[in-house]
């Protein structure tokens, strides 16, 4: 019998199918490497950021932040209903960290702060235009965030380590080197306080306390898409319909306070809770007014 011998036309389909293939392999390997490489650098570039070596606008901008605040009391704003009982005007002189949609009080109040963050992505991309609109004041993001909120001059990002990582939670001695995330932004914003230097840190508006979504939410997995207005924050537009935010894990925010305070103590910086009412318990009650006596 006579061997079959394959046709000219089809060889020549199959050497320029193996060259697609090759070509295709080799452009994978490409960006694969392309992009172990930038996230190697990136990481090069944050860990020489820890040690004082900073190498960008963005890591001096960080660097300068350092005990800028050495000394001082610090408030941290929470975004409860109860911030609507408290005169955060008596905030103007004072140095604070607010987040999220805390511009949603701005209408009605003098006060604004000193530095603005988000953590969440949702949120980023959600409120990416007020956010990147903001002025006068230091904002502090993730670096994974930059895609949502454009870079200015008042702007830093930071190497936010997110999600189940080892040793949950885990409280920052290097800002600069790296933040770790604790299943709520006051978790950031604490490691910030300590950063800045603050030797006394209160929080208010922190109710701890959240209403389950309602049937009309729509709720994928820990996302929750709103079709109501919000009574978990001071603003029924804070998480208005629209607007998507994570199912909050009190037990865990709880679990991530308690490490922050243990350690912020052990640093010598005191944590009181001036919050109206509200359920947090973790750290000392004191009067906000009595502050200002």
């Amino acid at each position: 019998m006579a061997l079959r011998s394959e046709s000219p036309e089809k060889g020549r389909c199959s050497v320029r199918g193996f060259g697609a293939r090759l070509s295709k392999g080799v452009g994978w390997r490409s960006r694969a490497i392309k992009t172990e490489l930038g996230n190697t650098w990136t990481q090069c570039r944050w860990a020489l950021a820890g040690k004082g070596l900073a190498l960008r606008d963005n890591d001096r901008r960080l660097a300068n932040l350092r005990n800028c605040e050495s000394g001082r009391r610090l408030f941290i704003l929470g975004n409860g209903p109860s911030l609507n009982l408290t005169d955060v005007d008596r905030l103007c002189d004072e140095v604070s960290i607010a987040s999220n949609s805390i511009f949603l009080l701005f209408g009605k109040k003098r006060y604004r702060p000193a530095y603005y963050t988000i953590e969440d992505c949702l949120v980023a991309e959600d409120r990416h235009v007020e956010a990147a609109g903001l002025k006068n004041c230091w904002k502090l993001f993730p670096e994974d965030v930059r895609a949502f909120i454009p870079s200015d001059e008042r702007t830093i990002y930071v190497n936010f380590v997110r999600g189940d990582y080892r040793g949950f939670p885990r409280f920052t001695d290097n800002f600069c080197r790296r933040v770790y995330w604790g299943g709520t932004v006051t978790f950031m914003n604490l490691q910030l306080a300590r950063y800045l230097g603050a030797s006394r840190i209160y929080l208010i508006g922190f109710d701890h306390n959240y209403a389950l979504p309602t049937d009309r939410d729509a709720v994928q997995g820990t996302v929750i898409t709103s079709a109501t207005a919000d009574v978990n924050h001071f603003d029924p537009r804070y998480f208005g319909a629209g607007y998507r935010w994570h199912d909050p894990n009190v037990r865990r925010m709880e679990e991530a306070y308690r490490v922050a305070g243990v350690h912020l103590v052990g640093q010598g910086v005191q944590v009181f809770n001036a919050t109206r009412g509200g359920q947090l318990e973790v750290f000392p009650r004191v009067d906000f007014d009595s502050l200002f006596e």
